[in-house]
């Protein structure tokens, strides 16, 4: 038998195994097993790029963390680190994870049930004339919720399936016996979640503590709404769309919180918790299930959205809608499927009844099938996506259809709180708009890592919007983004980029007040997208590594790298939320749940708090805020000082409440009331104690 050279021996060493089986060697050659890969920490190995772009750009942005904060340090940091970046990419060392091939669907011959769309059509006609009146009504209801419905049903694609669900659904609850298995992915999700859910609810009644003159009007039109003022638009305060009203009266129902403040914080903390699954379905669909888990984690922790769910106001309503429209957009393009374009016009169109920077999304839906279009994933399917976004943009407008009624019946008060910030409607622009727009643009892209605006009801003035670790992620993330799309040219990483300034236009079209620009709730949508940035460069680092490094000593300093960080970004987002956000608030807002202690107390011992009055005076409290938190939504506590003594035809014990330098209010209430008493209440926040004038009974 010829023995083998020395050149069949290495061949056996080297051979690649395509399948399982084994690879024949030449005859009389030794096989032997081939050793199991092993990868070393050495030099060669060591992913020192995509490490030093990371200590780098860590650097960078904790030199633009407030107070003391250097832009031309930060800026030759970031710079290194971008170049280190670059060549972490060419060498694979930091790559982002790859979307998902689209699941394989049958052609859609956009075949539309003729039947239910023309009833449907009439339907909506219908409602659409019995909107008139701005008001809600059981029959426009009724019709509106008809036309939906049949619209839905003649635009939907049946897809053939093995067998219905309401049959997987009865042979389910017929089992005998129920097993409940959980992966250790399920607990490390379940363990996220618990995190979130701590920094979502945590202290939610004392942070923010106080409430402000825009709750008072959102207490008054819920009360409208118990009286059976069922509005489409609530005209109160330069007009609001109705859906937060309608929330927090259920959720004021369900949980038997009244009409409170506590009920308006505690709806919008539940609607911000109602984005971050469609943020984990969008990180799934972009880059599989650990940029899904990152996007929901980041998301829940960071104190931007934190801090707007947590104000009581519309604020959360725009990325809430934001998040699963362009979920199932996305969704949609990949899949080639018509139904999916349905659910996102379905969003789409109750968003527009939240918050007014929503509208700015419709045409982000139009300006991402146009960057699909224009992209070879399209090819062969441009006319079926074109006729997918009319089936889209007709599903959102029976959704906006109530509103479409109030728009045309008083475009004035629907368009005037948009017209006042875009427009000279109420005051002149500072400059020529195309200067004011450029100027607004720029800093609302630097909002991220430099100056998230001077309104402190809703953020931490003056700082970045993103904590150090998700701003330098943020960053790190663009430019991966910038690189993979010159390289493989995918529509969705061009779309993801221009989505975050598109998303912030409602914020930085406001030409006429350009200092409320940058805005964390008029630009809240662009924050989807930006974490979903964030998630991406966070789950390409961890790729990275992991193919790097050796398998026991690797992984445990990558736990300890990406514990470290997090921990670091919690504990900032935490200090940012509870500890600045808290005091900043604190000191800012007048103290009117002290007054209404007051109200409350004098109620509970006389029995009334009708003889119980607020002195107005400039700049000092709203004087219906005491009020509600005595329990009292629908009263004004004010009582002027020139008609002070109007309260003289009341009998009884009162109680006037009056600001500590109103000296001459507190003379004239003694002229009247000889016997009356004055003393200080002593407030829980320094410069907010004010004065109390009690008359006894027989005086």
């Amino acid at each position: 038998m010829e023995e083998p050279s020395v050149l069949d021996l290495l061949k056996s060493k080297l051979r690649f195994r395509k399948t399982g089986q084994a690879v024949p060697v030449p005859p009389g050659a030794e096989e032997y097993p081939e050793p199991s890969p092993r990868r070393g920490v050495g030099i060669g190995r060591l992913p020192w790029r995509s490490l030093g772009a990371l200590a780098l750009a860590l650097i960078a942005q904790v030199s633009w963390e407030p107070p003391t904060r250097s832009v031309w340090t930060g800026v030759a940091f970031y710079i290194a680190a971008f170049g280190l970046l670059i060549g972490a990419f060419i060498h694979r060392e930091w790559t982002l994870a790859e979307p998902e091939s689209g699941q394989t669907v049958s052609q859609d011959t956009l075949h539309i049930r003729l039947a239910p769309l023309l009833a449907g059509t009439l339907f909506a006609i219908a409602a659409f004339v019995l909107f008139g009146g701005n008001k809600f009504t059981p029959a426009n209801l009724t019709l509106w919720l008809a036309a939906l419905s049949c619209f839905a049903w003649a635009f939907w694609k049946h897809e053939p399936a093995a067998e219905p669900s309401w049959m997987r659904l009865r042979a389910f609850l017929g089992r005998e016996q129920w097993s409940l298995n959980i992966s250790r992915w399920t607990l490390i999700v379940l363990v996220a979640i618990g995190i979130v859910l701590f920094f979502r609810l945590s202290d939610l009644a004392g942070t923010p503590l106080e409430a402000f003159s825009d709750h008072a009007e959102k207490i008054l039109d819920i009360y409208d709404i118990m009286q059976g003022q069922t509005h489409i638009f609530f005209p109160r305060n330069t007009g609001r769309e109705a859906l937060q009203m309608y929330w927090t009266l259920l959720v004021a129902k369900v949980f038997a919180t009244g009409l409170s403040f506590f009920s308006l914080k505690l709806g919008a903390a539940l609607l911000g918790l109602l984005t971050l699954p469609y943020m984990y379905l969008l990180g799934k669909e972009i880059g599989g299930r650990r940029v899904a888990l990152l996007a929901l984690l980041i998301t829940g922790i960071a104190y931007w959205p934190n801090v707007i769910s947590r104000v009581g106001l519309r604020f959360p309503l725009y990325p809430l809608f934001v998040a699963p429209t362009l979920y199932y957009l996305i969704r949609g393009l990949r899949n080639r499927n018509r139904n999916d374009f349905i659910l996102a016009g379905i969003f789409l169109g109750i968003g527009l009844h939240g918050y007014s920077p929503i509208r700015i999304l419709p045409f982000v839906v139009v300006i991402a099938v146009g960057i699909y279009l224009l992209h070879r994933q399209s090819k062969g399917i441009r006319q079926q996506a074109v006729a997918w976004l009319a089936v889209l943009a007709s599903m959102s407008l029976a959704f906006f259809l109530p509103l479409l009624r109030y728009w045309i019946e008083a475009p004035g008060e629907f368009t005037y709180r948009t017209l006042t910030r875009i427009s000279t409607t109420e005051t002149a622009l500072p400059g020529p708009w195309w200067q004011v727009f450029f100027s607004n643009l720029w800093n609302g892209l630097r909002m991220f890592n430099w100056d998230n605006g001077e309104i402190w009801v809703h953020s931490v003035t003056h700082r970045p919007a993103l904590d150090v670790v998700s701003a330098a992620f943020f960053l790190l993330g663009v430019v991966l983004l910038l690189a993979r799309y010159i390289q493989k040219r995918n529509w969705l990483d061009l779309f993801l980029l221009l989505s975050i300034p598109l998303l912030q236009l409602p914020s930085t079209l406001s030409l006429a007040f350009p200092q409320e620009n940058p805005a964390l709730n008029r630009a809240a949508g662009a924050f989807v997208p930006a974490f979903l940035v964030v998630a991406l460069a966070f789950d390409g680092l961890w790729t990275g590594l992991r193919s790097a490094l050796d398998r026991r000593a690797g992984r445990a300093f990558i736990t300890g790298l990406f514990v470290f960080l997090f921990g670091w970004s919690g504990m900032q987002n935490y200090g940012l939320v509870f500890h600045q956000y808290r005091t900043q608030i604190e000191a800012s807002v007048l103290n009117t749940s002290e007054m209404g202690q007051v109200v409350e107390q004098f109620q509970q011992t006389y029995g009334t708090s009708e003889t119980v009055w607020i002195v107005p005076y400039p700049y000092w409290v709203d004087t219906r805020l005491p009020a509600i938190w005595a329990g009292i939504p629908n009263r004004d506590m004010a009582l002027w000082p020139d008609r002070l003594a109007d309260s003289l035809s009341w009998s009884g014990p009162k109680l006037f409440i009056v600001k500590l330098d109103d000296q001459s209010t507190l003379d004239a209430l003694q002229g009247l009331y000889p016997h009356g008493s004055t003393s200080r209440y002593e407030a829980r926040t320094d410069n907010f104690d004010f004065m109390l004038f009690f008359v006894p009974a027989d005086d």
